[in-house]
């Protein structure tokens, strides 16, 4: 009975945060993951962009023992991501910025900048934020379990945000998934905007992609095909 209870709290929980469509595709993920041993795949995310502040988002002082460094490819700390080595490869083949965090000298957390566009590394797809010198797309932030009710997060971001700046960066795209509450919570602070969403149906070698914006349905059978989210911010400032 205990357990029963705990299922029921915790569906209830979900459905309050995600809404019936999303706990349905999420339970549908879940069965045809598991009658397909992982064949087949289904994805929902959210495309959103976030301002890039002026400001910092820690008040003076806080966060100080937390160091963000930015590296490189040959940066040993690679060693601890937990990701697999040919993706982080990839990234960097892409042009892709990782600043990285560190307390007391511990690894802590790394969070992605490139300034053009995005191959997806989970899908095919490819996200192109626009115009070109006014925004730039992040992805895949991550702080280890025991730091993440700390700072690192918040000054992760406030060196992204430095180094976009410096750049010239207005405006921040990204993805989320739908179902991961936590990253949608921690973004929903930083003024995030939607700007559409996508769901992916992984079939064995087929994808098929359903969208809110352009270009709607795409069906690829090859890694060479996919569809391509060109993301404009330029109306976002005057909403």
């Amino acid at each position: 009975m205990i357990a029963i209870t705990k299922r029921k709290n915790a569906l209830s929980q979900m459905l309050q945060q995600w809404g019936w469509f999303n706990l349905g595709l999420f339970v549908l993920n879940k069965i045809i993951v598991t009658l397909s041993r992982g064949s087949w795949r289904l994805y929902r995310y959210h495309l959103i962009a976030q301002p890039v502040p002026s400001e910092t988002l820690l008040p003076s002082g806080r966060g100080k023992k937390i160091e963000i460094r930015l590296i490189d490819e040959q940066d040993e700390v690679i060693g601890q991501f937990p990701r697999p080595a040919e993706a982080i490869r990839e990234r960097f083949r892409q042009g892709a910025k990782c600043l990285v965090a560190f307390k007391e000298g511990q690894f802590v957390g790394f969070l992605w900048i490139l300034l053009g566009s995005y191959q997806e590394d989970e899908v095919r797809a490819r996200y192109t934020p626009l115009p070109k010198e006014r925004a730039a797309w992040d992805f895949d932030v991550y702080v280890e379990p025991a730091s993440r009710l700390g700072f690192t997060f918040l000054r992760l971001w406030d060196e992204a945000n430095s180094f976009l700046m410096s750049h010239g960066i207005l405006w921040s795209c990204s993805r989320i998934s739908a179902f991961n509450t936590g990253s949608l919570n921690a973004h929903a602070h930083l003024g995030i905007l939607s700007l559409g969403s996508a769901i992916f149906f992984y079939a064995g070698r087929w994808q098929i992609t359903l969208a809110s914006i352009s270009p709607y349905f795409h069906l690829s059978s090859y890694p060479g095909s996919f569809p391509e989210f060109r993301l404009d911010t330029q109306e976002l400032g005057k909403m």
